[in-house]
């Protein structure tokens, strides 16, 4: 009897540590999962532009990227995103790409996710926006996902420019096919003399290089991307567990790059698995300024 006492209480921490870690690696599961999935984060971002004309000194983007309808993101959470974008009452609203994800059981039923996508985007009050194509659009189908955007009232651009106007001022926007799965047409998407700055969304962010090593790259002011997803999960001291081909270099956030600045957004959506941590879902608002 007395030889078998000692056992016991370390039989008992034993089964104290293993409930206590699967009661914490549940809990860590639930917030990752349905709490720090569906935080929104508000980034405000001042980028200042040294040719914006004086018109634009003021004028706000509000930038949402990488929605994943249906396999993770729910329809409700992308209905709070445009209430939430639609009370900031941009002058403009870019879409970065990845609508819809593939590979998604969704997509048994075909265009169902993307024209689900389009239809709520279609509540954004603010007449300017624009929106560019991602990996999983092009994967899924290219011609879907436009169509499905495109009837709802968001042109897509696709090796493409658009003049903004203000005041007999200008700037240009411009939008590339997809870097990851396609050859995109720099030389066509950016005007050959173009009469104000240029700001360029493209989907991949690492795709950074490749314009500033382009002949045109030079009159790119700022491009905005998204992809990354930030990393989803990101551990404290380690960062991203895991990042996408294409998203390895810029992860996410500001960066000045000569004379281009880029931006990383991390997108409101989850690829591979259904959870977030320390990487919240991103709004960003963009005020232009003149430098």
């Amino acid at each position: 009897m007395s030889g078998s006492l000692p056992d016991q209480p370390s039989r008992f921490s034993r089964r104290h540590f293993i409930v206590g870690a699967g009661a914490a690696a549940a809990g860590l599961a639930l917030y990752s999962g349905e709490i720090a999935r569906h935080e929104i984060d508000l980034v405000p971002r001042t980028i200042a532009i040294s040719n914006l004309p004086s018109a634009f000194n003021g004028f706000r983007i509000a930038q949402v990227s990488d929605i994943h309808l249906d396999e993770f993101t729910e329809p409700f959470f992308l209905e709070r995103i445009v209430h939430h974008v639609n009370n900031l009452a941009p002058d403009m609203v870019l879409l970065t790409g990845d609508f819809v994800t593939h590979g998604s059981l969704t997509f048994l039923n075909g265009q169902h996710a993307a024209e689900h996508c389009g239809e709520i985007l279609s509540t954004i009050t603010c007449p300017l926006r624009y929106a560019v194509l991602g990996n999983h659009d092009v994967a899924v189908n290219a011609p879907l996902v436009i169509g499905a955007l495109t009837r709802n009232g968001i042109p897509v651009l696709v090796d493409a420019h658009v003049p903004i106007e203000r005041n007999g001022s200008r700037f240009w926007l411009c939008g590339v096919n997809d870097p990851g799965t396609t050859n995109p047409q720099l030389q066509v998407a950016v005007p050959p003399a173009p009469d104000g700055p240029v700001i360029l969304m493209a989907h991949e962010p690492d795709y950074a290089d490749t314009v500033l090593q382009h002949p045109r790259g030079h009159l790119v002011d700022l491009m905005l991307s998204g992809h990354t997803h930030g990393g989803q999960i990101r551990l404290p001291f380690l960062g991203a567990l895991v990042l996408p081909p294409m998203g390895k270099r810029y992860v996410e956030g500001h960066f000045q790059l000569g004379n281009m600045q880029l931006y990383v957004n991390r997108g409101i959506g989850a690829v591979g698995i259904p959870f977030r941590f320390n990487c919240p879902p991103e709004i960003t608002l963009i005020t232009l300024q003149t430098a």
